[in-house]
C-alpha cells in the first residue's frame, strides 16, 4: 500500500526559515491535521506537499519514490484546495468546475461538475457565474473539486471558511467516504472537524531556534536570579 512521507524538510520564504527538520508519515485512509499559530507554515507545508513549492531541504516520496523523478505523476494523484477560492468569476459553476474535471481527464467534465455540485448540497448554483456567488457557496464550489476530479491525496488549506455546521458536517461525511476508500487527506484548520483516528502535526515543533530562543531565556533567567 502506497505511503506519502516527507523526511528532514526544511522551507525557506523569502528570508524567512519557516520550519525545519520537519517529518511527516500519511498511509492510506490516513488523515493528518496541521496545527499550529499563523505563520507557523500551515499553507507552506500544504503547497511543498503539492510540489507548488520546493523545500529548501529534505525529500518527499510516494511509497519509496522521491516525487521528484516524476512530478506530473505527483500532481495526477493530488488535489489541492487552497485557503482562496479558485473561482473565474465570469463563468458559471458547472463550468468552473467542468474545467478541473477536464483537466483530471473526466470522460464527462459537465457530467461530473453536476454530480459534485449536487452532492455538495448546491445544484441550484450551476448556472450561476461565480461573480455572483456568495462566500459559502465560492467554497462549496471549491469543495466540490474533490468529487469532479478525484485524487488520491486531498491536501485542504482552511476547508470550512464560509461553511456553516451544516455544510460542515457534510464535508466530514465526504473525508470519511474518501478514507473508507483509501484516500488520504491533509488538511490545517482552525475549526473542529472530525477525524476519527487521525494524527496531528503541530508546526510549532519544527519552528527555527526555537530551542535556541528557550535556552537564551534560561540564561536571561539565571543570571537574573537573586544570589
Amino acid at each position: 500500500m502506497p505511503v506519502f512521507a516527507g523526511s528532514e524538510l526544511t522551507c525557506l520564504r523569502g528570508d524567512r526559515l519557516v520550519f525545519t527538520g520537519l517529518e511527516f508519515r500519511i498511509a492510506p485512509g490516513g488523515v493528518l491535521v496541521l496545527l499550529g499559530p499563523n505563520g507557523s507554515g500551515k499553507s507552506s507545508l500544504l503547497r511543498v506537499m503539492a510540489g507548488l513549492l520546493k523545500p529548501l531541504r529534505g525529500t518527499l516520496g510516494w511509497d519509496g519514490v522521491g516525487i521528484a523523478e516524476d512530478p506530473d505523476l505527483h500532481r495526477s494523484r493530488v488535489q489541492y484546495v487552497g485557503h482562496l477560492d479558485a473561482v473565474k468569476p465570469v463563468l458559471t459553476a458547472v463550468e468552473n468546475l467542468a474545467f478541473w474535471a477536464a483537466l483530471a481527464g473526466a470522460a464527462d467534465p459537465a457530467g461530473n461538475a453536476r454530480a459534485a455540485l449536487d452532492r455538495l448540497g448546491v445544484p441550484h448554483i450551476a448556472g450561476v457565474p461565480g461573480r455572483y456567488l456568495s462566500a459559502g457557496q465560492k467554497r462549496r464550489l471549491n469543495l466540490a473539486r474533490l468529487l469532479a476530479a478525484p485524487a488520491t491525496l486531498w491536501l485542504l488549506d482552511e476547508p470550512t471558511v464560509a461553511l456553516d455546521r451544516a455544510a460542515i458536517a457534510l464535508f466530514e461525511g465526504l473525508i470519511a467516504e474518501h478514507r473508507a476508500r483509501g484516500g488520504m487527506v491533509v488538511l490545517s484548520t482552525h475549526t473542529d472537524i472530525a477525524t476519527p483516528g487521525g494524527e496531528e502535526l503541530h508546526l510549532d515543533d519544527f519552528t527555527p531556534y526555537a530551542d535556541d530562543e528557550e535556552a537564551g531565556d534560561e540564561e536571561y533567567e539565571e543570571e537574573g536570579a537573586a544570589p
